[in-house]
């Protein structure tokens, strides 16, 4: 042969080529994806074209489209903090469960204060709540280099079971014909909602602390930090940058954040603390993040597609194929767009074999020979 292949790391990076790249990756899980429904006997285009229609498709399927993208959004938020310094916080799942927890606490106790004390009690509530279950494994991650990512992961689990022990035992509802939930929240403990529809304002929380982050982010010193931290952080200690300060904050803050996402979806939408409240925005939110390259503005897009993503697999029930079809895309999307990343760092290269080394191998040749 002439020549051989050889990866090389790409020097400039070309936004809309990277941005192509990873298009190409979202194509690929859809093929994929398509490849499996024809194997299980359905046509792939009736079933985006139901998904699609199911989501986007009548006021009804917005309307639920936004009501799955508020907890999405703020998950993904939330993540993205801790993303954004390397420290990989996979247990968003588990915060929303102990925000859930802690503003359920608030509406149970102090039901009877006005919604102007009460809800923001209840978001005040869910953020600490989730943001100690963040803080939990940034202590021995920012004191001794413990793993972050086993941590949180464990973490999702108990705050799932801790939810299940309260809707069992000491706070469930006596008159709940023995379901696993507590008694309803007071009225005063709703997010008020737009006109007959579902979606709360926990739709606008959403979008304000997308906001906020962008510019703390990227405008301000403390954002600077722990993005330069991100990249390296002997650097950022050399510079003289608080890193152990910095690790235990942002994960408070990435924590915090997924912890209002619980906060939500029991004010704004089941009105009681529940088992199983969250079907996984958690995990899915990862995706999200990745897929918007940690960037809070762009994450609200993407939300808004997963949580069509959702919906859609609700209506493709009907065509015999389980709700889960979603989530199995979601994976296949997680799984192409990740494997697309490589490209955006790197590219394959054929390089031609100088005169040197032809005559190197012509030399191997008649030795053997």
């Amino acid at each position: 042969m002439n020549g051989r292949f050889k990866v090389e790391k790409r020097e400039i990076q070309n936004k809309y080529a990277l941005a192509g790249i990873r298009l190409v990756g979202i194509f690929l899980a859809l093929i994929a994806g398509g490849i499996f429904l024809m194997s299980t006997g359905h046509a792939p285009i009736t079933v985006y074209k139901a998904m699609l229609e199911g989501a986007f498709g009548s006021s009804y399927g917005i309307n639920e489209t936004i009501v799955k993208t508020i907890p999405l959004l703020l998950a993904a938020l939330g993540i993205s903090v801790a993303f954004r310094m390397k420290l990989w916080n996979i247990g968003a799942e588990g915060q929303i469960y102990v925000g859930g927890i802690a503003a359920a606490a608030v509406a149970l106790k102090l039901g009877h204060l006005p919604a102007y004390l009460l809800i923001p009690m209840m978001t005040a509530a869910g953020f600490l709540g989730g943001a100690v279950w963040g803080l939990l494994p940034a202590i021995p991650r920012a004191l001794w280099g413990t793993n972050e990512t086993i941590m949180t992961l464990m973490m999702n689990y108990i705050g799932i079971l801790w939810v299940d022990y309260l809707v069992f035992g000491p706070w469930k509802d006596p008159k709940g014909f023995n379901f696993p939930i507590t008694p309803e929240f007071s009225p005063s403990a709703f997010l008020p909602t737009f006109g007959r529809s579902r979606v709360h304002m926990g739709i606008i929380i959403a979008l304000f602390l997308a906001v906020v982050l962008y510019v703390v982010i990227n405008k301000t010193l403390w954002g600077y930090e722990i993005r330069v931290a991100g990249e390296n952080s002997e650097a950022a200690k050399y510079a003289g940058m608080n890193v152990k300060r910095n690790i235990l904050l942002a994960m408070a803050i990435s924590g915090g954040i997924a912890g209002i996402a619980g906060m939500a979806e029991l004010a704004g939408i089941t009105h009681r603390l529940q088992s199983n409240f969250s079907p996984g925005y958690g995990y899915s939110a990862i995706i999200i993040a990745w897929l918007s390259r940690l960037n809070p503005m762009a994450a609200i897009g993407v939300s808004f597609l997963f949580g069509g993503m959702l919906v859609g697999g609700y209506a493709v029930q009907t065509s015999g194929l389980p709700a889960a079809t979603a989530v199995m895309m979601q994976g296949l999307i997680l799984f192409f767009v990740l494997g697309a990343e490589f490209f955006t760092q790197y590219q394959i290269c054929w390089i031609k074999k100088s005169a040197e080394e032809k005559k190197v191998v012509r030399k191997g040749v008649e030795v053997h020979g």
